[in-house]
């Protein structure tokens, strides 16, 4: 068993035309990487012009007895930027104490997720949240880029 050692001798000239033949291909599979990222962004929705939203305020209505309350979002073309209750006069904040907190509380997960899915109720206001919920969600769809 014998060890024979083989050394490789390359020229300088073979060298640099091996090393720009390496560099043009990576700069190719880079630009194939991209042409496909960007492809695919296209076809999955990506799209970063694409608004979700007409920005504005909406609102949705909700009764309780005789009194109106007006459920009031603020969106701009990507974001949920504010939900609040409009006209709550102290008789009916006094007549539904569950009403202000239970908006605050919806407010606070929707406009850090940015989304109306996974939403959690509290149990001591569950039914006043669900009401509330059915109005923001009727709200964000007058906002919905994809209804007009």
């Amino acid at each position: 068993m014998s060890s024979k050692t083989k050394i490789i001798v390359i020229r300088r000239k073979r060298l640099i035309v091996i090393s720009a033949v390496l560099f043009v291909f990576a700069i190719l599979c880079g630009l194939i990487y991209s042409t496909l990222h960007w492809g695919r962004s296209k076809i999955s929705g990506e799209d970063s012009s694409a608004s979700l939203y007409v920005p504005g305020v909406y609102t949705s209505t909700i009764t309780l007895d005789d009194a109106s309350l007006d459920v009031q979002v603020v969106v701009d073309e990507n974001h949920i930027n504010s939900i609040s209750l409009v006209n709550l006069d102290e008789t009916t904040e006094t007549m539904y104490p569950l009403v202000k907190p239970a908006v605050e509380e919806l407010s606070e997960q929707i406009i850090e997720n940015q989304s109306i899915e996974n939403i959690t109720y509290s149990a001591s206001n569950q039914y006043t949240s669900m009401v509330l919920y059915e109005a923001i969600c009727d709200a964000l769809d007058k906002a919905s880029a994809t209804s007009s």
